[in-house]
């Protein structure tokens, strides 16, 4: 039987998108992107439980993507999952969970980024709570 690994998320990003190209000219577009679940625990608090995911996207949709979002931005994705260790800075082990797209769509409204990355934004509904760079775990 075959095997088969195949992730949806629908979340905000962290971050203003990440553009590179490699050394064959290839668009490549990095994502931080988080989910935010609420639940209640034994004692009836509400806790909020944030996941970060490391997307990247390839050639159009990483153009696409770098041109049209910011941070705050809804988007859906489709992709592979793949977790990765590694030893953060004061020497803990840590996780990542990356991601490969495979589809992208943007669900917050759609216009050309006019002002430039780092522009202050509206922050839209559902997004979490104030997010420092330090806490996106990679």
């Amino acid at each position: 039987m075959a095997s088969f690994n195949k992730i949806t998320i629908v979340g905000y990003l962290g971050r203003d998108p990440e553009m590179r190209y490699t050394p064959d000219s290839k668009a490549v577009c990095t994502l931080n992107v988080a989910t935010t679940e609420k639940r209640k625990d034994v004692t009836g608090t509400v806790k909020e439980n944030t996941t970060w995911f490391r997307v990247t996207l390839w050639e159009r949709q990483a153009e696409l993507a770098n041109e049209y979002l910011r941070k705050g931005a809804h988007v859906y994705v489709e992709g592979r999952l793949s977790a990765n260790e590694y030893t953060d800075r004061d020497g803990a082990k840590r996780t990542s969970l990356d991601v490969r797209a495979s589809d992208v769509q943007f669900l917050s409204k759609i216009e050309r980024a006019t002002e430039p990355k780092g522009a202050t934004h509206k922050k839209p509904a559902n997004v979490p709570s104030e997010v420092d760079e330090d806490d996106i775990p990679f």
